[in-house]
């Protein structure tokens, strides 16, 4: 028999090798050689969809998906297939990493675009340029209580000499690959079969977030990566590893806290979800619960220590959403209609339906075949399976608030998370389903790709609006498209002539460029100091006489006016902050009057008039003058 073993797994005996052997000898070459050819297509027709999208033609959604899939395709049937070897399966995981950065990369490759990455590109800057952690944001008030990744990126930049945002690249570059391949590991923990884990990895990668929101210069991007290896360090040490896998966990968790708040509190509920179920089966759940403590103490003693108004900022996303949520519920008003004049192809917005269908249908199944093998399953395996099972549940009330404004942003937030529990438990249906198949491509695996396909189209598209996933004209309230010339001109304008670090009020968008390019100061508004009613009061209405103690003894210096408040309507409806007390009707949420009272009041002096973008200083002292507030 051994033989026969040898026989079949070498050579034919008449010296010549059998069909395996050659297939598996050169399988790394045609692997490469296809794969290359695919990324080499699908870059190109990245490309020329973004091209095609900037200048306003027609078919940049099609091109964009037919480069995404004719090189995403490939890889996965390369890394799921049985013949492949553990290399060939790593070099294709690092290889789809790398290719699925690129429509982010090509996306801005100069220089930030999204909201966050305004505001942790220019923390990162301040830190080069002052040495000093813990900066208050102007933009994003509380990471700068969260330097990890800034301190990270502003270290690279000073020791290589490249500028902040090209370290910035690279270190997102390196936590993307390492976040897919933390994903096989996590899953290599659970089940032996390396093909289980790199198909965990490849769902994973189907995630709203991965393309475009982990991928951004954002703290969310580095320390989600972390979180991963800390689940896979957390695992090693509670299967009896040596103790190293124990401090190992600790070092990554203290990064973590360090670097974002969400990541690190979904770091602890996991790990104490992993305790529980080890727990109830009954498999030694001391290391567990010990690991689970150190992360929340952690977590606690960063908050009240360093961060304690992360609570206040979190609360929005969840508090007002769920009372969005109910009112929805009782027939109310509170909701949000999906796609609203969205430019996005019919097949795109039909797909962001049906893939959170797939993702029930694909843990139903997980739960199923968990039930059918809890018998013969290892207890540990049984025990943090079930956990992920737990996780992914997750992901399916969260869709339900996406139907709120409130809660849209924490739930696309909370997706990333909940999505790594559905990876790692349906990865091991999506491998029973291909070993029932005979042939290497077959029918169930064809469907399979299919399914991959339409997911990562249906996710991507729920998670993004068309106008950050594409370059295109300004268009007025937009984060990706703030950075207008003129807006540019203003704030460059006020940084030569004023310098940096000057205190002003500005809407949303200019408040963007002002607070990163300009490196000034500005504030947006919020419920403890609603600097909103400046532009909502009428011709000849009073102010707020607290909204002006509050200006004169915070010493704002400046207010920054974009007329096209009265003209447009904010594409992502926003014009200062989620939960503004401005209506949102579908008709511009002021008045000509209202934004051009400023340049009758005595207390402001118009230093900058430009086609819509126009600065005033504050002068305080000119109060207690009588004020006519009447339109000239």
């Amino acid at each position: 028999m051994i033989a026969a073993t040898a026989s079949h797994t070498v050579g034919r005996r008449d010296g010549r090798e059998s069909g395996p052997v050659i297939r598996a000898r050169f399988a790394p070459a045609a692997a490469a050689a296809s794969l290359t050819i695919a990324a080499g297509a699908g870059a190109a027709a990245l490309v020329i969809a973004y091209r095609r999208a900037e200048w306003g033609q027609d078919g940049a959604f099609t091109w964009f998906w037919a480069g995404m899939l004719v090189f995403s395709l490939p890889a996965v049937w390369w890394a799921v297939r049985r013949g492949s070897s553990a290399r060939l399966r790593l070099a294709v995981l690092i290889g789809y990493a790398c290719f699925t950065y690129l429509p982010k990369l090509l996306r801005n490759p100069a220089g930030p675009l999204y909201h966050d990455e305004y505001a942790h590109w220019g923390q990162a800057n301040d830190i080069l340029l002052d040495g000093v952690l813990f900066q208050q944001n102007p933009i994003v008030r509380v990471i700068g209580d969260y330097p990890g990744l800034h301190a990270c990126v502003a270290s690279l930049a000073t020791l290589t000499g490249v500028t902040v945002w090209h370290a910035a690249v690279f270190v997102l570059v390196c936590a993307h690959v390492l976040l897919t391949l933390g994903v096989a590991a996590l899953a290599g923990q659970i089940w032996p079969d390396a093909r289980v884990a790199a198909a965990a990895a490849v769902v994973y990668s189907l995630n709203s977030s991965y393309l475009y929101f982990d991928t951004q210069l954002g703290y969310e991007s580095l320390a989600i990566g972390l979180l991963v290896w800390a689940l896979v360090a957390a695992l090693r040490a509670i299967k009896g590893g040596r103790v190293g896998w124990s401090w190992l966990f600790v070092l990554l968790t203290v990064a973590i806290v360090a670097t974002h708040h969400l990541t690190a509190i979904w770091l602890t509920g996991m790990l104490g979800l992993v305790a529980i179920t080890c727990t109830i089966v009954k498999v030694p759940a001391r290391t567990a619960w010990a690991l689970t403590a150190v992360s929340g103490l952690s977590v606690a003693l960063w908050m009240a220590a360093v961060s304690p108004r992360t609570g206040k900022y979190l609360e929005p996303y969840l508090g007002r959403a769920l009372g969005q949520f109910s009112g929805l519920a009782g027939g109310g008003s509170g909701g949000r209609t999906l796609f609203s004049q969205s430019v996005a192809p019919w097949w795109e917005q039909y797909a962001a339906f049906a893939a959170p269908c797939c993702a029930a249908l694909a843990a139903a199944g997980a739960a199923i075949l968990w039930w059918q093998r809890r018998g013969s399953t290892e207890p540990f395996a049984k025990a943090v399976s079930a956990a992920m099972l737990l996780i992914g549940a997750l992901y399916f009330p969260a869709t339900l608030l996406i139907l709120t404004p409130s809660g849209a942003e924490g739930a696309r937030r909370s997706w990333a998370f909940s999505y790594l529990g559905i990876a790692v438990a349906v990865a091991p249906l999506i491998i029973a389903l291909l070993d029932r198949a005979r042939r290497p491509i077959s029918g169930s695996g064809a469907l399979l790709l299919a399914g991959c396909g339409l997911v990562m189209v249906g996710n991507t598209a729920a998670g993004m609006n068309p106008s950050y996933r594409f370059p295109g004209p300004p268009v007025f309230g937009s984060d990706t498209r703030a950075a207008t010339p003129e807006v540019l001109a203003a704030s460059e304008w006020l940084r030569e002539t004023h310098g940096r670090g000057a205190r002003l009020v500005a809407d949303r968008y200019s408040g963007l460029i002002f607070g990163s390019y300009g490196e000034q100061e500005p504030a947006t508004g919020s419920e403890s100091f609603p600097a909103y009613h400046l532009y909502l009061a009428d011709p000849g209405e009073p102010m707020p006489a607290a909204l002006l103690a509050q200006l004169r003894d915070w010493r704002f210096q400046y207010l920054v006016v974009d007329r096209r408040m009265a003209e447009q309507v904010p594409e992502i409806k926003i014009y200062f902050e989620n939960n503004e007390p401005i209506p949102h009707t579908g008709e511009p949420g002021f008045t000509s009057a209202q934004l051009t009272k400023f340049d009758t009041l005595p207390w402001l002096i118009k230093v900058y008039d430009g086609p819509h973008i126009a600065i005033y200083r504050f002068d305080f002292d000119s109060l207690g003058q009588t004020v006519h507030m009447g339109a000239r």
